[in-house]
């Protein structure tokens, strides 16, 4: 089957933080507007670009019917990207599960990602080692495609 883009209006997002909590111009829902303008902007980790276990800047996805992943795209800021991005997942009402985890490169390219195929109703994406001092990061779009199932 041919993979298709599975974020749409359904699907819940949550986001770890928003630069200075401004919402308007650097909210969640820009990294899915397919406009190159606008982007979503966490704000400041306390612990800048290395932070502890738990502590990093993070995206969910709830899906509104269980899908099954096969690609991530993400375009980043350079400067304000991530080294490392780990991929957890799990159907409704489990656990969360590590998928994957990939190396991004610190660049403004649009960047696809071959991830292990899952099924699941949520995944969480946390960027850990931020490439800025201060553990902002920033993502111009976010894409997960896989099939509906």
């Amino acid at each position: 089957m041919p993979v298709e883009p599975l974020i749409c209006s359904d699907t819940a997002t949550r986001v770890s933080s928003v630069l200075n909590r401004d919402v308007k111009h650097f909210g969640k829902k820009h990294m899915f507007d397919a406009s190159e303008e606008t982007c979503w902007n966490s704000d400041q980790s306390p612990w800048g670009h290395s932070c502890p276990q738990g502590t990093c800047q993070w995206v969910t996805l709830e899906f509104p019917c269980s899908v099954k992943i096969s690609q991530l795209h993400i375009q980043f800021q350079g400067g304000f990207s991530s080294r490392v991005c780990t991929l957890e997942g799990c159907k409704a009402g489990e656990a969360l599960e590590r998928i994957s985890t990939l190396y991004p490169e610190d660049s403004n390219a649009m960047q696809r990602f071959q991830v292990e195929e899952t099924v699941l109703d949520k995944l969480k994406i946390t960027f850990e080692n931020s490439t800025d001092f201060f553990g902002r990061i920033v993502v111009y779009h976010l894409g997960v495609l896989g099939e509906r199932l």
